[in-house]
């Protein structure tokens, strides 16, 4: 039954690209010309940051950024490059409301973060200020979180980090900048100090330009007694050759 009520729904309602919007063979997929242009991070990456790297190797490797100025997180994985297709998407996802894509783009990041998953994890998205949040209505990443959480079996605190004060958006501020900017204004929310003391937490965000904002979440986590932080992108800006 249930599979002859999917066929007539594709026939009155056929599959499209959850991109552009073309006709594509299954849901919640890419047509051609967006999948060639889709740059999901595979091969040799940094197991901090996600970065890919050039080279082939079987070790965990860092790049030069992470190896220079360590962050405060321990491992991170990003299910793709914030360009092309996938810029798209996240851009669609954030700005044109398109709640249709937080499956898919769940999905992504669920197997991107697969390798540094363990049982136990505390799941937890990167907070937006209240004002934002009104202005938005939704936090992306709580919905990434919250749908790699359920698929994953992990426990999520959608509401985990506060932003205490609203921050000027961080687009073409230099990285020291971008810290400065988040001074102060993400901290754990209290009731929950005894609930992460001791846990591994994971957290979770769109795009990873700079890391200043995980590196706030990871500070404040560590801070309030997590045993450690591990954090889990959508996307991640490209780091020049």
């Amino acid at each position: 039954m249930q599979r002859a009520v999917a066929a007539l729904l594709h026939t009155v309602f056929p599959p499209r690209c959850i991109c552009c919007g073309e006709a594509v063979g299954t849901d919640h997929g890419l047509c051609g010309p967006c999948w060639r242009e889709m740059r999901f991070i595979t091969g040799t990456i940094c197991d901090c940051c996600g970065a890919p790297l050039p080279g082939i190797s079987e070790n965990i490797v860092h790049c030069d950024d992470c190896l220079g100025t360590p962050r405060p997180w321990a491992r991170g994985r990003a299910a793709f490059l914030y360009s092309g297709t996938g810029r798209a998407l996240v851009l669609a996802f954030k700005h044109a409301d398109r709640l249709d894509l937080v499956p898919s783009l769940g999905d992504m990041l669920a197997r991107a973060a697969q390798p540094i998953l363990e049982p136990g994890m505390v799941v937890a998205p990167v907070p937006l200020h209240r004002l934002r949040m009104v202005r938005r209505m939704f936090n992306q990443s709580a919905l990434l979180a919250q749908t790699m959480a359920r698929t994953q079996r992990l426990p999520c605190l959608p509401d985990l980090f506060e932003r205490r004060r609203a921050t000027p958006s961080q687009e073409g501020h230099s990285r020291t900048e971008r810290h400065d900017n988040l001074a102060g204004a993400i901290r754990l929310r209290p009731r929950y100090a005894p609930k992460i003391k001791g846990r591994h937490i994971l957290v979770v965000d769109d795009v990873l330009t700079s890391g200043a904002t995980l590196d706030a979440c990871a500070e404040a986590a560590l801070a309030a007694g997590a045993a450690q932080v591990s954090v889990a992108v959508l996307a991640r800006v490209a780091k020049e050759a």
